[in-house]
């Protein structure tokens, strides 16, 4: 009978038949050798238990799990044993080993109760909600009563939940969703991985890059090949643009999981992307702009969650543009790569260049201002100082404006300009007009001597172009001049100076080369004709 199976006593091994050529006898031999020491091998599993038991009160886990293991040892049979050095690995937060020694008390004894519980609580913290949920089922059915297992099935079911949630918030791009989740379901699954890796691939996509790191390398320390955390550290080098660092993360999670389709993907978004934007650099260095700014606009499209290589990209496209004299896109590019990256110092000078180049000067003051906050260099105050000085310019009247010439006009384009203004905007050649038109060009004539006054003489132009009061010089003031005096001056005339003839479109005429002749002759003697 004893060779058709094994025999144990009180839970430990006294005989295990085996074939020998010495048959029967020695069979028996072995059985009343092994069955006279039963009583030592029980006694002495039960005095290593309860040592465990007493290191276990003391919540000395790591001896208390040398005694369960020697207990076990004694008593390989005994699934309390098991159950024991389970609850020991569950308190050292080693769920895995728990788990296997709670399934193996199970087996041993289907109605051990604390087993089951056990095996779904390790089933719960390693994230498996489902079978953690059948475990505590179990439990009930032997205990109906049992509120740890109510309330653990209940924990399962809420776990469930959040993972739902987060799959959908995934699919729906919620990040923020996402990691909402995963803390909730992490407080209840703390030993599972997926959810950690989860929880640090939104992350990285948040742009939470240390954040994400942290998890990723928490995963490592434990399991250096796990193929997920490998894949989550070289995503946020990716988003950090180290892309070469990047690749070789995602190389050597492809080695670990050659089936890991997320690694393969961001493999090769990081290759292309690095490819085109030095495509880019190069057709720039080149100086073919127009490649240039074709190949950003293509590296942007190849991945839209690379936040910080974008916002570079985004840049890059926008001195591109400057050069193209696409100025108006240009700005729109640097407000782009700002919005994604609010520390770009470069974007913020760039755009703060094409705000000056369209004479948006207040726009570049305050970029400026935020330059020089953040990095107070003598060439940032510089550029600040000099926004703040056009601004201050553009308050001002345009006299070149005024006068229809550029900044850089010549005495006789600008005499000329005069000419023809001071002509178009007389008073007596809108006599004839309504009251409101009268006045309106009046206006428009004062303006006109006002702006010929000061880019005439070389002195008021100069501190004019450099942003100086012109009120503190020599007394001039706008308000206080009589236009005619100018036109006067300039056309001459008889009496009461240069007037129309009733009959419309008619005027007197004039010498014109031999009036300036004695203008210039005027204005070198005498500057206060000019000033009323």
């Amino acid at each position: 009978a004893f060779q058709s199976g094994e025999f144990h006593f009180n839970g430990c091994l006294v005989f295990r038949p085996f074939v020998s050529t010495c048959g029967f006898h020695y069979t028996c031999l072995v059985f009343v050798l092994t069955f006279a020491s039963v009583p030592s091998l029980c006694s002495q599993a039960e005095g290593f238990k309860e040592q465990g038991n007493a290191f276990y009160s003391k919540k000395d886990y790591s001896e208390a799990f040398n005694y369960y293991t020697k207990a076990i040892d004694a008593s390989p049979k005994n699934a309390s044993y098991y159950g024991n050095r389970a609850a020991t690995l569950m308190m050292l937060c080693r769920f895995r080993e728990a788990l296997e020694d709670s399934q193996q008390a199970v087996r041993l004894d289907d109605c051990f109760m604390k087993g089951h519980l056990r095996e779904g609580k390790c089933h719960l913290s390693l994230g498996n909600a489902m079978a953690a949920s059948r475990c505590f089922q179990k439990v009930l059915e032997l205990e109906p009563s049992n509120r740890e297992a109510q309330q653990e099935n209940k924990n399962a079911t809420t776990l469930l939940e959040f993972e739902r949630m987060a799959e959908f918030s995934f699919e729906k791009r919620d990040f923020r969703k996402v990691v909402y989740c995963m803390d909730r379901a992490l407080a209840l699954a703390s030993a599972c991985h997926r959810f950690k890796i989860l929880k640090a691939e939104c992350l990285a996509l948040l742009g939470r890059y240390p954040e994400a790191q942290s998890v990723a390398s928490d995963i490592l320390r434990m399991d250096s090949t796990n193929a997920d955390a490998l894949y989550v550290r070289g995503l946020c080098l990716y988003y950090e643009d180290c892309i070469d660092k990047a690749v070789q993360f995602f190389v050597q999670a492809l080695r670990m999981a050659p089936d890991h389709e997320k690694a393969r993907l961001a493999c090769r978004n990081a290759k292309a992307l690095k490819a085109k934007k030095e495509e880019g650099n190069q057709a720039f260095k080149n100086c073919n702009y127009e490649a240039a700014y074709q190949l950003y606009t293509e590296a942007l499209a190849i991945d839209p969650n690379n936040i910080k290589t974008n916002a570079k990209l985004y840049c890059n496209r926008a001195t591109a543009g400057a050069k193209l004299k696409k100025l108006n896109q240009a700005i729109e590019d640097c407000s782009s790569a700002i919005k994604l990256d609010d520390t770009y110092i470069k974007a913020y000078l760039r755009r703060a260049q094409c705000y000056m180049d369209t004479e948006q000067y207040e726009e570049a003051v305050r970029d400026y201002e935020k330059v020089y906050q953040t990095e107070k260099t003598s060439d940032h105050k510089h550029l600040l100082k000099t926004a703040q000085m056009e601004l201050k310019k553009s308050k001002r009247k345009d006299y070149y404006k005024v006068l229809g010439v550029g900044k850089n006009a010549t005495e006789d384009e600008i005499k000329k300009a005069y000419r023809k203004r001071a002509l178009m905007h007389h008073p007596d050649r809108h006599s004839a007009a309504t009251p409101e038109v009268q006045k309106e060009e009046e206006k428009k004539f004062k303006e006109v001597g006002e702006a010929f006054t000061v880019l005439s003489d070389p002195k008021k132009k100069m501190r004019y172009d450099n942003g100086h009061d012109l009120e503190d010089d020599c007394g001039f003031d706008g308000r206080d001049f009589d236009a005619n005096n100018i036109f006067r001056a300039f056309f001459g005339g008889h009496g009461g100076g240069f007037t129309f003839d009733s009959s419309p479109g008619i005027i007197f005429l004039f010498n014109v080369d031999l009036f300036f002749f004695f203008f210039n002759l005027i204005i070198k003697c005498s500057r206060s004709l000019f000033v009323d």
